[in-house]
């Protein structure tokens, strides 16, 4: 993953038509192509010129929306970013259909090169976690801080409530869950997604999830939906069994930036007891433990989050020299 692997990015960038993806007040999206993927990119308008670039990376199944919330509440210190990954959200698949990690990571690094933006402020969930780790471990020139919300390192074996989404990567499963689930409303697979990456899924607001809702309908109705959710998982599993200098733990162990690790209590899918092995993997980290949040920290508690990556920032500008603004 070094810059002269990479071919020379060409960057084709425009917005998305009205009709697109829905966003919030002080956002804007634009597509960007880049050799091999097509990314649409989520943009938050900062508060003032000048701000640190942050750019903010999915989970599996997610999107740009995901980081929202906490792309707002940092609006006033990062210029935030955030791509919907090849597959996911506005972006199709990849050209060469690949869903794996490296693959992930290598859009990501595309994409930061593409805009002249690094370092940025490196942000992952999930599958995004893992993604962001393997760009900072490889790429520590384009990354100036890493914040990992329950990131998808190697728990061998998961705990018993990710077993389905592991064995989703599994050859044959995804045509079973699609026949399987055919005629479930969007309401209805809204509450189970919800009850999986949630900790307290009554916390979501009715508007919210009927936006949850009219989204899975839509992505859905992707002729390549299925195959991206399955591959990108089998990207997952392949990930957890590398071994050696490939191992995400390895790649961990690697990573210089000074990072914070956020894991919740009630998450279904990456076991709270993996906080303090990741504590101990990254050599510059802290953590925020939060008991009643589940999968997406991100979304369920922004304002804690949001809190303690502020205390981050602070502590690289104090380490490197800058203030707020990333000037020197």
């Amino acid at each position: 993953m070094s810059s002269t692997e990479l071919p020379e990015a060409v960057i084709a960038a425009t917005p998305v038509p009205p009709a697109g993806p829905r966003v919030r007040d002080g956002e804007s999206l634009r597509v960007v192509t880049l050799p091999g993927v097509t990314l649409t990119v989520r943009s938050r308008v900062p508060d003032r010129e000048g701000l640190a670039p942050a750019l903010f990376v999915h989970g599996l199944g997610g999107s740009s929306a995901n980081w929202s919330a906490l792309m707002e509440r940092l609006a006033d210190r990062v210029d935030g970013e955030a791509p919907d990954l090849p597959g996911f959200g506005y972006s199709p698949p990849p050209d060469d259909g690949d869903y794996t990690v490296g693959g992930h990571a290598r859009a990501v690094v595309r994409l930061i090169e593409a805009d002249g933006r690094g370092p940025v402020h490196l942000f992952g969930n999930s599958m995004g976690g893992a993604v962001a780790t393997k760009v900072a471990a490889a790429r520590p020139d384009l990354v100036r801080t890493l914040t990992l919300v329950s990131p998808a390192l190697p728990e061998v074996p998961p705990q018993r409530s990710a077993w389905p989404t592991a064995m989703f990567g599994l050859p044959g499963v995804p045509a079973l869950a699609a026949r399987a689930t055919r005629d479930w409303s969007g309401e209805r697979r809204t509450e189970q997604l919800l009850a999986l990456c949630y900790g307290d899924p009554a916390r979501v607001p009715e508007e919210v999830r009927a936006e949850h809702a009219a989204e899975y309908e839509r992505r859905l109705a992707l002729p390549y939906f299925w195959d991206a959710l399955a591959r990108s998982t089998r990207g997952i599993v392949d990930a957890y069994t590398l071994g050696g200098q490939h191992s995400l733990w390895r790649q961990a162990e690697r990573v210089l930036a000074p990072t914070l690790l956020v894991y919740g209590g009630l998450d279904k899918l990456v076991s709270f007891r993996m906080a303090r092995r990741a504590s101990r993997a990254f050599r510059d980290s802290r953590l925020l433990a939060l008991p009643d949040s589940g999968h997406v920290a991100m979304m369920e508690h922004p304002d804690e989050v949001a809190r303690a990556v502020r205390v981050l920032l602070d502590d690289a500008d104090r380490l490197d020299g800058t203030d707020a603004s990333g000037s020197r």
